[in-house]
Order: structure tokens, then C-alpha cells, then sequence
């Protein structure tokens, strides 16, 4: 079941995100854990299966759960399924049926695990100063990365990575300078046993040089100084698993999103 340690670190990394907010909500619904931010980037109000889909039937259940809980908050929202969760013949369906709730697909990633980092096999290491996410100034850098990164609007991500993060601590971000430039960012979140690794991104214009997977060590190593023997978990995009896998990574599972749109 090692699916369950993705699972469960990406579904705390919302609940750690949501603490503090007054729109949030964390709670736990018959099959269903609800992690919503209450903001306007429908990803983010976002829930997810708690417990095995046999039927279609209790998967249409549960999403009807959902929708009643997020339309009476006038909410954007999202569904965050962990496949293993679901039967082969649920799996066949999902996109019908949460299409019946105006549920689309909008991200398909591999839930990735490693018991370790694998050594870096670069000739030649690139530099980068790496800065923790503790002042405005970093902040305005990590949102700015995210959001080209991620083709998300600005606004909907400095809301998700405001200026409570500090009072977020258990979620560390880290922004990468090449030469007082900001070009790279990850974060890290240790629960459930695990150390989770979010938000790897690299700006356009300086990939190709290797900073995606040295922030990402770091990220690692940073976190491994207070959880040294805690294994490693991350969901990859489709351009940095090759990086993933050469660091030791396997997919176990895969993580599908469904959202509302707006």
C-alpha cells in the first residue's frame, strides 16, 4: 500500500496550507477528506477519497457530497483522486461520471516514492544560492516563479502562498538565486511519515542547466536534517520525471485531478 504515503502527504500539504484561513475547511466526510483553502484557484478547495471505490454508484455518492458541500459555499473545487483508491472498473469511468458533475480533467500526475535520493551523477554541479521563504522579498520571487511555472494567474497564487506562510512553517519553501536572480523553487512538507517535495518549477528561461533537480536535493537535504530516515514522496509532471527517476524515484501510483473551473 505504499500509495497511501502520497496520498496522505499531499492531502496534509493542503490541510497545512488551509491553517489560519478563514474561509478554510478541514474535515472529514463518510470516504472523503476535505482540504480547502477557500480561495479563488478552485485546486486548492480541494477534497479527496479517504477510503476504497468498488461501485459507480459510491463514487457518484461521494462526489454528490462534494459538490452539495462546496455549491453551498459558492466555491470553486476540485477532486483529488488517488487511482489505487478506485477499482479497475470505477477507473474505466471516472471521467464520465465526474464529467456529470462538470468535473474535467486537468492534471494526470505519477506518485513517486524513494526511499532515498540517489547521488547526483552531474559532471559538473551547478550553483545556486538557495534562500528560505522568510520575507516579502522571497515570497514575491517564489509566487512570480509558480505562477509562469505553472500558468496560474498571479493573484490565485500569492492567495494560496500569502503572507501568513510563515505561520504555515510545516510547508518550507525555497526559491534558487543564479547570480541574484531568482530562477528556481520547491518546497517541503514531512507528514505521514514521509518527507512530500512540491512546487519544483524553473523558469523558461533557464532550464537545461540542472537547477529543477539541485533545488530539489536541497529541498531533501534540508528537510532530512530534522527526518533523516523518512523516505521521500513527490507527485512529477511530465517534464521533470526523467529527472525524478534518475534520482531514484519510482511511480507507484497516479494522481488525477478533476476541477470545476470557475
Amino acid at each position: 500500500m505504499e500509495f497511501l504515503s502520497v496520498a496522505d502527504n499531499l492531502r496534509d500539504s493542503f490541510r497545512i496550507l488551509a491553517t489560519g484561513r478563514p474561509r478554510a475547511d478541514v474535515m472529514e466526510m463518510p470516504g472523503i477528506s476535505l482540504a480547502s483553502l477557500g480561495v479563488e484557484f478552485q485546486m486548492f478547495n480541494a477534497a479527496f477519497l479517504s477510503a476504497p471505490v468498488e461501485t459507480e454508484d459510491e463514487l457518484q455518492q461521494l462526489l454528490t457530497a462534494a459538490q452539495d458541500h462546496f455549491s453551498a459555499r459558492g466555491m470553486p473545487w476540485s477532486f483529488w483522486f488517488c487511482e489505487d483508491w478506485l477499482s479497475r472498473k470505477v477507473r474505466r469511468k471516472l471521467s464520465q461520471i465526474c464529467l456529470g458533475y462538470r468535473l474535467r480533467l486537468a492534471a494526470e500526475m505519477p506518485g513517486m516514492v524513494a526511499a532515498a535520493a540517489e547521488p547526483a551523477n552531474r559532471k559538473r554541479t551547478p550553483e545556486l544560492d538557495m534562500r528560505r521563504v522568510e520575507s516579502i522579498h522571497t515570497l514575491a520571487h517564489f509566487q512570480a516563479i509558480g505562477s509562469t511555472c505553472f500558468h496560474v494567474p498571479i493573484r490565485w497564487f500569492s492567495e494560496v502562498f500569502n503572507e501568513d506562510l510563515d505561520s504555515r512553517r510545516e510547508f518550507v519553501c525555497w526559491v534558487g538565486y543564479r547570480d541574484g536572480v531568482p530562477v528556481a523553487t520547491a518546497a517541503s512538507v514531512v507528514s505521514a511519515g514521509v518527507i512530500g517535495i512540491y512546487n519544483v518549477a524553473t523558469l523558461p528561461s533557464h532550464r537545461q542547466h540542472g537547477y529543477g533537480e539541485l533545488i530539489t536535493r536541497h529541498a531533501i537535504n534540508s528537510a532530512r536534517q530534522d527526518s533523516p530516515a523518512m523516505p521521500l514522496v513527490l507527485q512529477s509532471t511530465d517534464r521533470g520525471l526523467s529527472i525524478y527517476e534518475r534520482m531514484g524515484f519510482r511511480a507507484v501510483t497516479r494522481i488525477l485531478v478533476y476541477n470545476s473551473g470557475i
